[in-house]
């Protein structure tokens, strides 16, 4: 499949857009089960995800941990489900803290993914709306686009290994 395209729709949100060949209910599991979320969500190589808690239901929270395994330095992404409906659209609260401290965190955002079957597989869009142009201009600087390309790779192999039911 083609690389992830990033968009700007407007000066407080980004759109990353990915297709994937596979039917919406096997792309839908690596975004919806803790297990999977493991196996794709990792990083750039040399970070691993020790903690990965997804609760997921409408009011459900997640809890991911994200380790640089070099200088044992964290990042931790955590939220509450807002929206789910199956096959189609998943909308969640998302923060980041970097570090152990609570008083070390980012912004808020507010995260809708979508996923839309066609006759040549799903494709997947997800729109993050950031609270101010600076914060998306941030998360643009941060390299997000090419660590959300890595992670969409590994949902590729995962498609075709894991099993839709």
């Amino acid at each position: 499949m083609k690389p992830a395209t990033i968009n700007t729709p407007t000066n407080t949100q980004v759109e990353v857009v990915r297709s994937f060949a596979g039917p919406a209910a096997s792309v839908w599991k690596p975004f919806t089960d803790a297990d999977l979320v493991r196996r794709w969500m990792l990083g750039p190589p040399g970070w691993s995800m020790p903690i990965c808690e997804l609760d997921f239901r409408v009011g459900g929270k997640y809890h991911n941990v994200f380790r640089n395994e070099a200088d044992g330095s964290e990042i931790a992404m955590h939220g509450e489900f807002r929206v789910i409906e199956t096959l189609n659209k998943i909308v969640q609260d998302e923060k980041h803290t970097v570090g152990r401290s609570a008083e070390n965190t980012g912004h808020e955002t507010v995260v809708t993914i979508t996923f839309q079957e066609t006759n040549r597989g799903t494709t997947v869009s997800t729109l993050i709306e950031y609270p101010s142009q600076e914060a998306r201009d941030q998360a643009l600087a941060s390299g997000m686009g090419a660590a959300m390309e890595m992670g969409y790779r590994r949902i590729d192999e995962l498609i075709v290994a894991v099993p839709t039911t």
